[in-house]
C-alpha cells in the first residue's frame, strides 16, 4: 500500500514541482530570504535542505569553520555565517555561485565563495565542519545544471568526493551528507569504504514521497549495518 501511495503522490508532484521550478523563484527560511531562479536546486521544495538545516540548529555553529559542498542557492551557508560560523561556500556552477554571493550580501553574510568542480579550486584547510547535498541520481551530466541531480552511472561524483574528502578533515571535523532512499545507497556505503571512510546514520526521516538520512562521514569509522536492507 505505502508503494501505492508514493507512486500516486509522486506522479502529481513531479509535474507540479517541475512547472513550479521553470520560473525564478524567492523562498524564506525564518528571518532569511535567497532567490532561488529557474535551473539552481530549490531549498524549500524538496526535504533534503530542511532536513540538514534543523540538523544544523542541534550543534554548535559559533566560531566554526564551515563548507557548503555544492551549494546551490546558498541557505545552508547563509544560515551558517547567521550563526557565526567561518563560512565558505562551493558549488560547479559559474551561475550558482552569483546566486550564492547575491543572497549572502542581501542577508548581510560573509560567505567566501568558491566555482569548483569538486576540490579543485577549494585551498587546502581542514573544516570543523561540512555539510553535503549531494547528487545521486545515477545518469551522466550532460549541462552544467544537471550537475546537481545527477552522480555518473558509477557514482563517479562520489569516487571524487570520497577521495579528496580527507584532506579536508581534521580529526574532530563534523561531516554531514544527506541522501534518500531514492538512490543507490549501497553503493555509496561500498565507494566510502573503498576510500577508507564509514557512514553513520545521525538522522532519519519519512514523509510520503520519500524517505530521508544524514550520514555522518568519519575516516576509518566502524561500519554499521547497511541501511539499503532495509528501506
Amino acid at each position: 500500500m505505502q508503494k501505492v501511495i508514493k507512486h500516486i503522490v509522486t506522479s502529481v508532484y513531479k509535474p507540479l514541482v517541475q512547472r513550479y521550478l521553470s520560473q525564478d523563484r524567492t523562498y524564506r527560511y525564518g528571518d532569511l530570504k535567497v532567490e532561488v531562479p529557474a535551473g539552481v536546486f530549490h531549498p524549500g521544495i524538496f526535504f533534503s535542505t530542511k532536513m540538514l538545516l534543523r540538523y544544523l540548529k542541534t550543534i554548535s555553529l559559533e566560531n566554526k569553520s564551515l563548507l557548503e559542498y555544492g551549494a546551490g542557492s546558498g541557505l545552508i551557508s547563509v544560515f551558517a555565517a547567521n550563526k557565526g560560523s567561518i563560512v565558505s561556500a562551493s558549488d560547479i556552477s559559474p551561475f550558482a555561485v552569483e546566486v550564492i554571493r547575491k543572497n549572502a550580501l542581501d542577508n548581510r553574510q560573509h560567505v567566501k565563495v568558491f566555482l569548483s568542480d569538486h576540490f579543485k579550486n577549494i585551498p587546502l584547510q581542514s573544516f570543523d565542519v561540512i555539510v553535503i547535498n549531494p547528487p545521486y541520481y545515477k545518469k551522466d551530466p550532460q549541462r552544467i545544471e544537471e550537475h546537481a541531480w545527477y552522480c555518473g552511472t558509477e557514482g563517479q561524483y562520489f569516487i571524487q568526493l570520497f577521495q579528496q574528502l580527507p584532506a579536508y578533515m581534521h580529526a574532530h571535523t563534523q561531516v554531514m551528507m544527506v541522501v534518500c532512499d531514492g538512490c543507490d545507497i549501497s553503493m555509496i556505503r561500498s565507494l566510502a569504504e573503498t576510500a577508507g571512510l564509514g557512514l553513520k546514520t545521525i538522522s532519519e526521516k519519512s514523509n510520503l514521497v520519500e524517505r530521508n538520512y544524514i550520514f555522518q562521514l568519519s575516516i576509518n569509522l566502524k561500519q554499521e549495518p547497511s541501511i539499503a536492507a532495509h528501506v
